[in-house]
């Protein structure tokens, strides 16, 4: 190993995976390193299973990629090296969606899987995610348990026979039967009007189009090639990157813009005025459709930025309220555990009862679709009449370059002393979940959270009024900018 890279470059997963700069640290060589000591924990797990079954049963790993740069060939060194650890491998040959990596592993009955990723984030990075056994991200223990396994052993590669080739094709059409079964996909055909789909050049393709073609919907896919620099814009449908959805629907009177990140796990909406829907308003409406519509009963999960119409809408229907720290990895481990309706975060990510445990922006951009047309009314009309019946919030956030000892040290000194009142109003009480949140006395709140791994604090809010959510964001950040 010495020979080869002198100076080995630290590996650290994150929430979702390791991530890193193609080419500066996200090398053939690191992504070697990670893939053995994938390889080794998968090993290890089968030398400490407990039964002749689980130490005799198949050691297939599923590898898949998205649309970034080399991530073929990444995909493709990965798993090699699985190989070469006689392991079985069964490698995609084209992109496809992070969540139809999941399910292939939970279809196939595989120990794993590996996508070749970075999401969201910018065009220079790539990523490794590993997939549990059950179709969903790994949880922090596994990925801790690999982290330490790195160069344990030296990278050993095989040939790639991709015998297992037909298992994919079948989970690929066991998947498509699946979303078939979950949306009424027959009653959005025949819907009139049209839709834009955007899914940024990403993995989604066109993937929500396909399941929409051959009725009376008109169905319209924006930026459906594959560009590895995304079009010059970082592959998350937020409102910054959105501008050519936004300006598309209003161009095409359409009812509503659908986007999908990078590798299409998450989900974003533009309305019909051509205006960025916010996951305050796309999460609380899914699950009204599924409570109310489809009358499906079950747990709701809220990360702790998401949104107080969440927690009305679960109170009004009697549905058990979960509320955890920030991150998917949270809500995946309760819908393993509890029998969970919903759960979603701030990001985009959302779960749903009766699929697997994993956001799913295909999925959701349908189901999305599904709520608008069985309403019958704008996305528009449906948030305000969401905010007649439940109460009127709003929600922002700002992303500060904050060194990461400063962003912590803001937190906690918050948390250790919050103020009594906070831009003319009273702080009515103080969770510390993940950041600091003060809450206010008409369930308002600024959420301060500062990330572990990169410099940048995040200010959030949700208030009972635009004007509010600007006063506290403003606040928050004149706070952040003086200590």
């Amino acid at each position: 190993m010495s020979e080869r890279n002198p100076r080995p470059t630290p590996i650290r997963f994150g929430t979702d995976g390791w991530r890193a700069v193609i080419a500066r640290d996200f090398t053939f060589i690191n992504l070697e390193r990670v893939a053995q000591a994938y390889a080794d924990y998968i090993l290890q797990q089968r030398a400490h299973s407990t039964t002749d079954d689980q130490r005799q049963g198949r050691q297939l790993v599923i590898v898949g990629f998205d649309r970034r740069f080399l991530s073929d060939q990444f995909a493709h060194r990965a798993a090699e090296v699985l190989a070469g650890n006689n392991l079985e491998v069964a490698l995609f040959d084209t992109d496809v969606p992070t969540p139809v990596v999941s399910w292939a592993v939970r279809e196939c009955k595989a120990a794993g899987g590996v996508m070749i990723t970075a999401s969201h984030n910018p065009p220079e990075f790539n990523g490794f995610k590993i997939k549990a056994a059950w179709g969903g991200s790994a949880p922090p223990e596994t990925t801790s348990a690999v982290e330490s396994l790195v160069d344990s052993n030296a990278p050993q590669r095989g040939d790639v026979n991709n015998d297992d080739a037909n298992l994919l094709h079948n989970s690929l059409a066991s998947y498509k039967k699946q979303i078939a079964n979950f949306v009424d996909l027959e009653q959005l055909r025949r819907s009139a009007g049209r839709i834009i789909v955007d899914p940024m050049h990403g993995a989604g393709s066109r993937w929500v189009e396909s399941f929409l073609r051959g009725g009376n919907l008109e169905v319209e896919t924006i930026r459906a090639e594959r560009d590895p620099l995304f079009g010059g814009v970082n592959p998350e449908p937020i409102d910054q990157n959105l501008a050519p959805l936004k300006t598309r629907v209003r161009e095409t009177g359409a009812l509503v813009g659908l986007a999908t990140d990078g590798d299409a796990d998450r989900v974003g909406a533009v309305n019909e005025l051509g205006q960025t829907m916010t996951m305050h308003e796309v999460v609380p409406l899914i699950l009204l459709h599924l409570a109310r519509n489809r009358k499906m009963i079950g747990g709701v999960v809220r990360t702790f930025s998401q949104s107080v119409l969440t927690k009305r809408i679960a109170a009004a229907h009697d549905l058990p309220l979960y509320d955890t720290p920030i991150g998917f990895k949270y809500v995946a481990d309760l819908m393993l555990r509890e029998d969970i309706l919903l759960g979603a975060e701030e990001s985009g990510g959302i779960g749903v009862k009766n699929h697997i445990p994993e956001r799913d922006g295909i999925l959701n951009s349908l189901l999305l679709l599904e709520a608008v047309i069985a309403a019958g009314r704008t996305p528009s009309e449906m948030v305000r009449e969401m905010h007649r019946e439940f109460g009127e919030f709003y929600f922002g956030r700002r992303d500060l370059h904050t060194e990461v000892a400063r962003g912590l040290s803001l937190v906690a000194s918050l948390a250790a002393s919050p103020p009594a009142k906070f831009a003319g109003y009273t702080v009515q009480d103080v969770s510390t979940m993940d950041g600091t949140k003060l809450i206010f006395d008409d369930e308002s709140w600024l959420l301060f959270r500062q990330s572990g791994t990169e410099p940048m604090l995040r200010i959030y809010s949700e208030a009972t009024s635009t004007e509010k959510m600007q006063q506290l964001l403003d606040g928050g950040c004149a706070i952040a900018h003086a200590r």
